[in-house]
């Protein structure tokens, strides 16, 4: 992997009359350990008034903007692309989700990373994130091992209107209900402020599309991290971001870029 943006010493392509690319062979071409992606895509510090909420989302997209293949991102991700997501993973304190998701992707509870152990409990964070299933209807099966059997519960942000039978089988489950809007769905403002509440500041979303669109909506997002897939995959699957359109377009500035074989691994923050 070789980092692009910003550029840097490594980065500068030297004067050396090499072709293209083999000076990119080197160290700047190497496996970035785990601690060096953990440095890469560390969340901001706090500030003076303490940790604020920091919601990223984390997307994978082919050239040609679908964000899935058959339903699910697995076929147009990589091995890297996996290693950041467990990365991602393993810096948050949540992982915020669609329900649609959860039943098209076949989510499992987060996993403790040995490798992260240290730098988790150094940072007053559990031994893995803790995952919120966002659902208006709570039309989910409870006994999935999401809900019968995380590190840490399993939380739902859903609306105050919920059908009071599926909280009771929710936290029957051992979910934790979280009531995040006054009506039947979630407002995702109130979503965010409402997991910060719980000490959750570090945020992570993997969408799904119509998930996303809604917090782009919301204008509550302040990162993405996109990798583009050098695939091409026609038809017609949803874009990272669904729902929708915004009035007026949402400006994000690039923090970074690494790229490992044709696949672009960018960061962008909220301008």
């Amino acid at each position: 992997m070789r980092r692009l943006f910003p550029v840097t010493d490594e980065t500068a392509v030297p004067d050396s009359g090499e072709r293209p690319g083999e000076e990119d062979r080197g160290a700047a071409g190497r496996e970035w350990s785990l601690a060096e992606l953990a440095a890469a895509y560390a969340y901001p510090a706090a500030g003076p008034g303490g940790p604020l909420p920091w919601l990223r989302a984390n997307m994978v997209s082919t050239l040609d903007g679908a964000a899935q293949h058959d339903g699910r991102s697995q076929p147009i991700s990589s091995a890297t692309d996996m290693r950041i997501f467990g990365t991602l993973r393993a810096l948050a304190d949540v992982v915020v989700v669609g329900a649609q998701t959860v039943r098209q992707e076949g989510y499992r509870p987060a996993r403790a990373r040995a490798e992260f152990a240290e730098q988790r409990e150094a940072a007053g964070q559990g031994p893995a994130p803790a995952i919120a299933v966002v659902s208006a209807s709570l039309d989910l099966d409870f006994s999935l091992p999401l809900f019968t059997s995380p590190l840490v519960p399993t939380l739902i942000l859903t609306g105050a209107s919920a059908a009071p039978d599926r909280v009771a089988a929710a936290e029957k489950a051992g979910a934790r209900v979280v009531t995040a809007g006054d009506g039947i769905g979630v407002d995702p403002a109130r979503a965010v402020q409402a997991l910060a509440g719980l000490g959750h500041t570090r945020l992570l979303t993997e969408g799904g599309p119509r998930l996303l669109g809604q917090l782009v909506a919301a204008g509550v997002l302040d990162e993405l991290c996109l990798t583009v897939s050098p695939m091409l995959t026609a038809g017609d699957a949803q874009r990272i971001a669904g729902g929708p359109a915004v009035t007026v377009p949402q400006r994000f500035r690039l923090v970074s870029m690494l790229e490992e074989d044709g696949f672009l691994y960018t960061r962008y923050g909220r301008s």
